[in-house]
């Protein structure tokens, strides 16, 4: 029997041992609590995120962490804005805090390589700062630290021509996609049964204009939070649109980290 890649179902000694042993990548995914439409859960961001994280460590016997659940404030033009009922947001400084944290103990554990999934947008500077915090407190606490960190964002491994048959009329970009045909058909691949394709609204695709206002102006996005169609959503794209994730990212993982000298 393989031994499972979920670090939370094996206990200290096993991982221990599998630190000293295999020196796995560990994959840490992080989401957000976000609306998704009328037709998908709040979670999708951490929901994915999870699942694409796992299937890459599958590929390169890695670990896959808990996921970091609660993601930075929703943004109109991304993720449909904080108004939504049920979206639940960190300050950048929390989100920063987490990440760092969760740097500097995987350094302490000995890991050598941690693998940033991330599943929500407006995430990304912030993780950014939580790893270069992370790798500052490690370092300062172990000059032989030899812990690397790798951050990526799932969406940037889908290549054009997939894309292309995922959108044969045109792919409107991944901001405009936020619960929209890859989120949709993603999830339908992972877990259908949290999918409600009789509710997928009409709305989107957003036009938004080229500037930001603040206080956000709530009636520049769809009702629905939907900002782009999910129409022609199905399980074949999403399998389609996960293969693809998971074998370049285990291609990332596989040649982005400095092996250690024999």
């Amino acid at each position: 029997m393989n031994p499972t890649i979920w670090m939370n179902q094996i206990s200290w000694l096993d991982y221990k041992q599998r630190l000293i042993e295999e020196q796995p990548p560990i994959f840490l995914p992080v989401g957000a609590l976000e609306q998704h439409g009328p037709h998908l859960p709040l979670g999708t961001d951490g929901l994915l995120a999870s699942a694409v994280a796992a299937d890459t460590a599958e590929r390169v016997k890695g670990l896959v962490a808990p996921t970091l659940s609660y993601g930075y404030k929703s943004q109109p033009k991304c993720g449909g804005g904080q108004h939504f009922c049920g979206t639940t947001s960190v300050d950048a400084a929390t989100l920063v805090g987490q990440v760092r944290d969760a740097v500097r103990e995987f350094a302490r554990h000995g890991a050598s390589k941690l693998v940033i999934v991330n599943g929500h947008y407006e995430n990304q500077w912030f993780l950014i700062e939580g790893i270069d915090l992370g790798l500052r407190d490690a370092k300062a606490a172990d000059p032989a630290c030899a812990l690397q960190v790798m951050r990526l964002e799932y969406w940037d491994f889908m290549t054009p021509d997939t894309l292309g048959d995922v959108f044969p009329d045109g792919f409107p970009g991944f901001a405009l996609e936020h619960a929209a045909v890859l989120e949709t058909s993603m999830m339908l691949h992972y877990h259908p049964h949290l999918v409600r394709l009789d509710l997928i609204p009409d709305d989107g695709p957003a036009d938004f204009p080229p500037y930001d206002m603040y206080p956000a102006r709530t009636d520049w996005v769809p009702p629905s939070g939907v900002l782009s169609s999910a129409r022609g959503s199905d399980a074949t794209k999403g399998m389609l649109l996960a293969n693809e994730v998971a074998q370049r990212m285990a291609e990332a993982v596989a040649n982005g980290f400095i092996l250690p000298k024999a």
